[in-house]
């Protein structure tokens, strides 16, 4: 009696995929021809095909949810997937240039402080100030002739 019981509630839990049940029967039938010997071998059987049933159905919704995932971040953001955006490069240098003058700034600040005082702290910003001007100009001009260049696409 026991038996059955569990037999009629994996075969109602089989109703969604066909295939699923005929393995089961046939592991089913495969035992009574058999007999009892054999029976752990079916067993591992019938649970190593239902494992690879599993796994391909995870795997077939995991791949869906990523899809959709992907197409919103897409469609929302306009932007790069979660993979990332290829054609980015990472900081500029001028975005480099300022975040090492600020790191430098606290020291070569109280360095020049402490041993000339205000005339030195002015000093000393004062050139920080001034290498980031020269070479935001720099760039904006390098920026200007590459403007004005023309394109490939504009070429006869």
């Amino acid at each position: 009696m026991r038996g059955r019981v569990g037999v009629r509630s994996v075969v109602g839990m089989t109703n969604g995929n066909p295939e699923l049940k005929k393995d089961l029967d046939a592991a089913v039938q495969t035992r009574k021809e058999l007999g009892e010997n054999y029976e752990a071998a079916l067993i591992e059987s019938f649970l190593e095909k239902l494992d690879e049933r599993i796994d391909e159905t995870v795997d077939r919704a995991v791949d869906k949810r990523l899809r959709r995932r992907l197409a919103e971040q897409q469609m929302v953001g306009g932007g790069p997937g979660p993979l990332g955006d290829r054609n980015w490069r990472g900081p500029t240098p001028a975005f480099a240039l300022a975040a090492l003058s600020l790191v430098f700034a606290i020291p070569l600040s109280a360095i020049a402080a402490a041993h000339v005082g205000f005339l030195g702290l002015l000093v000393a910003w004062g050139g920080i100030v001034g290498v980031n001007a020269s070479y935001a100009s720099v760039a904006n001009a390098q920026r200007d002739r590459a403007d004005r260049r023309p394109r490939d696409d504009q070429r006869w």
